[in-house]
């Protein structure tokens, strides 16, 4: 099948290759030269035959606007584009009701597996109508990970639903990762303890906390042990944000995800005025010892 691929950085670049080694034609277009095929959008457009169908894997907001809306422009009746990026669920009816005035289909499609899906391949939820997922599925198959379909792949509902299963599959994450780190830090916190790193890796095999982060979480402590390369300041991309965002509309709890969304937004702060204000509490109410700013002394009593 051919197929055009917007965006080739560290997801679209190994999602040619697969879809390559998977017997795909793949046209794929990036505006750094010494990795495109083709040097603009509506060159991409006259090298696919119609109808087309078209992925787009650029980072979510105003760079897949800009590009669905230029896509929109040089794309026909008929053709097909698929948004495999991080967009906001919300986006993609705006796209959908877009490319849909001009005859053009719809899919959204969240993707998981990062720089591993080369090897592994890709965990893929997609969102829109069953005759433009029919119509792809031989891309979807190329890039889902080996074995029965179910397992790696989902058509979870219309336009919208596959960002919308992304968005809470990267809310989990930011909850399971912040578990991950919690216990490694309190690991190392115990002198008892005398090889984290063995206890991490001991938990990769058959026990109830064994996953692909914990295996992820030992490769990187056997590459940069106590983690001394890097400091600890955490960003996030959205995904997280929108998650919490959606537990409040929906009155749904979500503690887990809430607070490792805000224990990254801690992690960059390197004096936390809230904590500050917390410890001059202390001080005020109970006469707690106050750890003073560098070069002040400790005031308090420290009862």
């Amino acid at each position: 099948m051919q197929i055009g691929l917007v965006g080739l950085g560290k997801m679209g670049f190994n999602m040619r290759e697969r879809l390559r080694a998977h017997g795909h034609e793949v046209v794929g277009y990036d505006p750094r030269p010494e990795v495109t095929d083709v040097a603009s959008l509506a060159e991409l457009a006259q090298r696919l035959e119609s109808p087309r169908v078209v992925w787009v894997m650029v980072p979510a907001g105003r760079i897949t606007q800009d590009t669905v809306t230029e896509l929109s422009s040089v794309l026909e009746t008929g053709d097909l584009v698929i948004d495999g990026g991080n967009s906001r669920y919300t986006d993609d009816k705006i796209h959908g009701e877009l490319l849909g005035s001009h005859g053009i289909g719809y899919l959204d499609c969240g993707v998981s597996g990062g720089v591993w899906g080369l090897e592994n391949g890709y965990g893929l939820m997609v969102g829109g109508s069953d005759a433009d997922v029919e119509r792809a599925l031989p891309i979807f198959d190329a890039l889902r990970p080996e074995g029965e379909r179910a397992d790696g792949f989902v058509h979870a509902g219309p336009i919208g639903a596959g960002h919308y299963a992304k968005m809470i599959h990267n809310g989990i994450e930011y909850g399971l990762m912040q578990a991950y780190a919690e216990g490694y830090e309190l690991l190392e916190a115990e002198d008892l303890v005398t090889d984290v790193h063995g206890v991490l890796r001991a938990w990769t095999k058959g026990t109830v906390v064994r996953s692909w982060l914990l295996e992820l979480l030992v490769k990187a402590l056997g590459e940069d042990p106590d983690f001394a390369e890097i400091s600890g300041y955490t960003d996030d991309s959205g995904e997280g944000r929108w998650t919490v965002l959606e537990a409040i509309d929906h009155a749904v709890p979500a503690p887990v995800i809430s607070a490792a969304l805000f224990a990254r937004f801690a992690s960059r702060q390197d004096d936390s005025p809230a904590m500050k204000a917390v410890s001059a509490l202390r001080n005020q109410f109970g006469g707690h010892a106050v750890k003073k700013a560098a070069g002040e002394a400790e005031a308090g009593s420290g009862t």
